[in-house]
């Protein structure tokens, strides 16, 4: 019967990845220990999100905009969607977000709030 999906568990969730690709891409967030590794240089922050023009991309890069707005920073979010830009920062799944040219998280969709407590994590 499993051939045909039937006794399959009904609880089971299905984990849809934000990725364009659709496949098992890995997942990225900083840690705290991550946050030395975000230097500020003359307190100047720049914030990418590094996609493919995917809905997911596009939906992170509006995301990202909007927690930098609610923390009233006076930082502009880039959209870069040239691959060998994207490539160039290592990020293997996407979207991807970039805070002053590190990779803080890959391969999923961080709610505005999501961003908002991973730049108070990195010290902003």
């Amino acid at each position: 019967m499993a051939l045909f999906g039937f006794g399959k568990k009904k609880d089971e969730e299905k984990n849809i990845p934000a990725c364009a690709c659709q496949s098992d891409c890995a997942t990225f967030e900083a840690t705290e220990e991550d946050a030395n590794k975000v230097k500020i240089e003359d307190g100047a922050m720049s914030v990418k999100v590094l996609g493919v023009g995917c809905a997911s991309c596009h939906e992170q890069y509006e995301q990202a905009k909007a927690a930098v707005k609610s923390m009233g920073l006076d930082v502009e979010v880039e959209y870069i969607t040239d691959l060998q830009k994207v490539v160039g920062y290592g990020a293997m799944s996407m979207p991807a977000l970039v805070v002053n040219e590190k990779v803080v998280a890959m391969g999923k969709v961080l709610k505005a709030a999501d961003v908002e407590k991973l730049l108070h994590k990195l010290g902003f």
